[in-house]
């Protein structure tokens, strides 16, 4: 009965002016649509477990003990948009006796996405592959997030750089140590970047749900500064209202250095399976360039199914 109310009212609302209200929680500001106003929400609680949240990351360790089917569409593109090499598959991770391991079912390649030895010649490629397949039979792993937090730390070259990449796939808007330049300019939620971006919550109905969506966008007003601290271009994040577990999120980062640049945007989409949430869908965008690498633009999508 609840539920129809707000629809109701949502309804309602999309039709007249929406007043947001400004709410202040320890001196920093957020926006709170009226819908969350007037049904008494407790945003308190919703602001606090988006910023601990720990289901986006834990649906994709949900992986590791799952079998399942994988569409893999990688296009790696040349300074023109032109295709210049992919991979067009489909994938089976099985997993039995506590292992697990990627049966590759059909595959089209073209270009140099390989190199010798079924070598990936781009980051992009084996960032994919790191995430979705298992090159060799592994055993004896959880999907227990408490404990297990991607680090950089003791790493080199390829390795840190992709547990960096990770560090910012998976905890989007936190803090990354070792990027120069940008490390503390993703961190979304302390003090200074309140200064920055515009924070706001509101409830919308998703896929036949209502949920809660959370917005933060730079604020229009930074002039020059923009550039120079703003990494962030946006970020929305869809959450269940009863369980406050993260059920999509999109977002778009940019930003230039001396050394590097990138404009990045991702969007993933989960589902449930049993009492899992897994991803459903994962699209990229990437454009990338690091010092001593050569650049990479790269647009990819993950189709999985059949969860077992």
């Amino acid at each position: 009965m609840r539920y129809l109310l707000i629809l109701t009212l949502l309804a309602a609302t999309s039709r007249l002016m929406a007043q947001d209200t400004s709410v202040y929680i320890n001196q920093q500001s957020f926006t709170l649509a009226e819908v969350v106003v007037r049904n008494n929400f407790n945003y308190r609680a919703v602001l606090s477990a988006i910023q601990q949240d720990t289901s986006f990351y834990k649906a994709f360790r949900n992986l590791r003990i799952l079998g399942y089917s994988s569409y893999n569409d990688i296009r790696m593109l040349d300074k023109k948009d032109k295709l210049k090499a992919s991979l067009n598959s489909k994938t089976r991770q099985h997993r039995i006796n506590n292992c697990r391991y990627t049966e590759v079912l059909q595959e089209e390649v073209t270009g140099d996405f390989y190199a010798e030895g079924r070598k990936y010649n781009y980051m992009t490629a084996e960032l994919y592959a790191s995430l979705f397949f298992a090159k060799d039979t592994i055993c004896g792993e959880n999907n227990i997030v408490k404990g297990h937090s991607i680090r950089a730390s003791g790493k080199k070259g390829l390795d840190k750089h992709k547990e960096q990449l990770k560090m910012l796939f998976f905890n989007p808007g936190k803090k990354i140590p070792g990027i120069p330049f940008i490390g503390d300019k993703l961190d979304l939620y302390d003090e200074s970047a309140h200064e920055l971006y515009d924070y706001r919550l509101d409830v919308q109905e998703w896929k036949g749900s209502l949920v809660y969506v959370f917005t933060i966008t730079p604020k229009e007003e930074l002039g020059f500064l923009k550039n120079d601290r703003v990494v962030v271009d946006r970020m929305v994040t869809w959450m269940d209202m009863k369980t406050l577990e993260v059920m999509a999120r999109n977002y778009s980062l940019s930003y230039k250095a001396g050394v590097y640049d990138f404009d990045v945007s991702m969007e993933v989409e989960m589902t449930r399976f049993k009492e899992l949430i897994v991803p459903r869908v994962l699209r990229y965008k990437g454009n990338w360039d690091v010092v001593f690498k050569k650049r990479e633009k790269a647009v990819f999508t993950a189709t999985l199914f059949d969860f077992k």
